[in-house]
């Protein structure tokens, strides 16, 4: 095969698991402006009567997230729910030794699930396992799911929320694998609290799915032994192992985009790591993931800003490479929809976000909002699929990667075939795509991310400057056709499959 050649199967049988919204979650933090002048911000112009932004609240509906997880974070580890609650007035202003900065406690869970009503989406909670302990957290999971005649019940409907929160989704603290957080403990240790906090808090809520803390890095030195040990102290009263990476460019963009080849490898760890547990356990279980921290994070550019109130860290302003890199990520996590149930984005608005706002001011869309966009519109129904994909390879420092990346998702009630195609070479491809499984289809869109500009980014002045643009599409009825993906650019494949093909 020549070296801008390739061939792509998609086949009907060739199924990995069917579409999880929850895939497309994402993730909030105090940090920085993610809440303050990010979600909440009484007295802006576009403020509702809970000090919400309306133009913030659009463009997450819009966005497609299913789950946004709360409230941390390394701040998590540090944080005492208790303080935010109850009438804003008497809140404690508290020291963040997470991020050094000042927390008003203005926003708190009651206020988060209100505002998760609003933007159309759940709660993936989170208790603290830094100075927390498995009391505080059943306690928690008490104010907020169980209907009533307790003290703590009692509070949340004193506080003006009669009906339960019905939270159902929670993880077992943070990165505590990471010495970087409050009372960081070792495996053993943080395997025999998070066993505490688990059995306490089903005992409250039976119903509840709970994520106990995996790697936060493949960087770090305890993977995976670190999740083989935690496993083996909770495996059987959890229901997900949690896995964070983030990627940046260190100056080669080839390494770059080819990212999804290590989050791949990180997946495959984890995954044997879960299924040797289950065989020490002689389990009937299969562990599943929740890939809920993601992102591309520009980590050399952090600059510490100490004891003040919501001040502007970690704002990374997203290019359109860093949207190529992100959507690879993003079709990877789909390809591994069997074990991965859920991922989420970090973080939503201000805070390495697709969102971004100014103070008292206006908002836009990163760069990186449109390939999760797309992913969460067309990935989130239906079959994921396995495609067979015959493509050149770069040299890479994972290896050997494919220049075309893909994943492919059928949505029988739609009666659609999307496939996802991410080109990491310079040059266009030239791809023979094969859809015969599913009879005659038309293609009905081409949605392409691409610019001779890759730096280029969203600005207030220029708000849409890395939009995507629609592509001719290939006219006609067919079961096999040929296309010419651009060079260095992300692509969305739409195709309707012919009525009265079974």
């Amino acid at each position: 095969m020549q070296q801008n050649q390739a061939k792509l199967y998609v086949e009907r049988e060739f199924t990995v698991a069917q579409a999880d919204q929850r895939l497309f979650s994402s993730f909030l933090e105090h940090l920085g402006r993610a809440i303050y002048e990010g979600i909440y911000e009484p007295g802006h112009p576009l403020a509702d009567e809970d000090g919400f932004r309306t133009d913030v609240l659009k463009l997450v509906r819009e966005l497609g997230v299913s789950h946004v997880r709360y409230p941390g974070g390394n701040f998590l580890s540090g944080y005492n729910w208790r303080d935010g609650i109850g009438p804003k007035e008497k809140r404690p202003t508290r020291l963040d030794l997470a991020w050094h900065t000042i927390e008003s406690n203005q926003f708190g869970i009651d206020e988060f699930v209100d505002w998760c009503k609003k933007a159309g989406t759940s709660v993936m909670g989170a208790v603290n396992m830094g100075t927390g302990t498995p009391k505080d957290a059943g306690e928690l999971v008490e104010y907020c799911n169980f209907p009533g005649g307790t003290a703590l019940s009692d509070l949340r409907i004193e506080n003006g929320h009669k009906d339960p929160h019905n939270i159902k989704l929670w993880c077992i603290g943070n990165e505590m694998d990471g010495d970087w957080q409050i009372c960081h403990l070792d495996a053993v240790d943080y395997g025999k609290k998070a066993l505490e906090a688990a059995k306490i808090m089903k005992w409250v809520d039976p119903e509840l799915e709970l994520v106990v803390c995996g790697s936060a890095s493949t960087l770090q030195k305890t993977y995976p032994e670190w999740d083989r040990v935690v496993l083996e102290h909770t495996y059987e009263q959890v229901d997900y192992l949690s896995l964070h990476r983030y990627y940046e460019n260190f100056d080669n963009d080839l390494d770059f985009l080819a990212s999804f080849a290590d989050m791949e490898d990180f997946i495959h760890t984890i995954v044997s790591t879960c299924d040797y547990v289950k065989a020490l356990k002689r389990s009937k279980k299969k562990m599943m993931l929740s890939f809920d921290e993601w992102n591309i994070w520009y980590q050399r550019n952090t600059t510490p800003h100490d004891w003040m109130p919501a001040p502007p860290v970690l704002e990374d302003h997203y290019s359109v490479l860093d949207a190529l890199a992100f959507a690879g990520l993003g079709m990877t996590l789909l390809n591994h929809a069997d074990r991965v149930k859920i991922a989420c984005l970090a973080q939503l608005v201000n805070v390495i976000a697709p969102i971004f706002t100014e103070k008292n001011g206006r908002v836009i869309r990163q760069s990186i909002y449109y390939p999760f966009q797309l992913l969460s519109r067309y990935g989130s129904a239906g079959t994921v699929l396995k495609p067979v994909c015959i493509s050149p390879k770069a040299e890479t420092q994972y290896g050997d990667v494919p220049v075309l990346h893909t994943s492919a998702v059928y949505d029988p009630q739609q009666g659609t075939v999307t496939v996802f195609a991410l080109n990491i070479g310079k040059e266009p491809m030239e791809l023979t795509l094969s859809l015969g499984s599913f009879g005659k289809v038309s293609m009905e869109q081409w949605i392409c991310l691409k610019n001779e500009n890759l730096h280029l980014k969203n600005t207030f002045a220029s708000p849409e400057a890395t939009a995507p643009v629609s592509m001719p599409c290939i006219s006609g009825v067919f079961s096999e056709t040929q296309l010419s993906v651009p060079g260095i650019s992300w692509n969305v494949l739409r195709f309707r499959v012919q009525p009265g093909i079974v």
